[in-house]
């Protein structure tokens, strides 16, 4: 309990911080907009990106998602509703519960796909929506496997917010994107792309070019599977 009653002065001090507020509403407002996109694509039944190709491997997953017919319209559905009550202060709680298990099923998809489209926005979204679901700690904190319970109660708007800048954690939240960027870039020696002339491209007057145009005919022409491209990319590396 000591470690507990320990973070909660902790979350005390920043629910009484305005940046951390405005960070939250940020979350809230940024969250909500990308799954009403994502959204209303897929409760109209259009393809979501339909520019991609349907031999890509994001692309074939895509089309076949889209065949499912209701199933495609619930997850569209799903997303909205996560995204309304994400925007009704007195839901934002329920809405950060169902919105999580959904982003982070993207995020594993695209880190599995390598699908650039999602490679960067998807892992942020996750954070964004930890840190809400962090944010309403007075409220998930009941649900939680704990003994016994403090006496934190439901944490009210304070009368007057504290407005010191909260430099380290505004740092850490730069150098998070940052580093999500740089992974984008260069975590992977061999990214499929969303084309086949943009794959070729990061490959260009390299030495492995001639490997890399292999790979990216692979995936973009043949259209075999990512798991089978990697490997013909590193035998002829090899």
């Amino acid at each position: 309990m000591k470690t507990i009653s320990t973070f909660e002065q902790f979350y005390l001090k920043i629910k009484g911080n305005r940046w951390y507020w405005l960070f939250s509403i940020f979350c809230r407002l940024a969250l909500a907009y990308a799954f009403i996109v994502a959204g209303m694509v897929k409760i109209v039944g259009e393809r979501f990106a339909s520019g991609l190709s349907e031999v890509h491997p994001m692309g074939a997953y895509l089309v076949a998602l889209h065949h499912t017919g209701y199933y495609y319209t619930f997850i569209g559905i799903a997303q909205v509703i996560a995204a309304v009550l994400l925007l009704i202060p007195r839901t934002v709680t329920l809405g950060a519960l169902l919105y999580f298990p959904i982003i982070v099923n993207i995020w594993l998809l695209s880190y599995a796909v390598r699908f650039e489209g999602s490679f960067v926005t998807a892992p942020l979204m996750v954070l964004a929506t930890l840190y809400l679901l962090v944010w309403n700690y007075d409220r998930l904190r009941y649900i939680l496997p704990f003994a016994q319970f403090s006496d934190l109660g439901i944490v009210q708007k304070p009368a007057k917010y504290s407005t010191k800048f909260p430099f380290l954690f505004f740092t850490a939240v730069v150098l998070t994107v940052i580093g999500t960027i740089a992974f984008a870039r260069f975590g992977y020696e061999a990214m499929p792309r969303n084309s086949l002339a943009d794959c070729k491209k990061q490959f260009e007057n390299t030495q492995k070019e001639a490997a890399g145009f292999v790979f990216c005919e692979c995936i973009h022409t043949v259209g075999q599977p990512l798991d089978t491209c990697l490997k013909e990319f590193e035998d002829f590396v090899d």
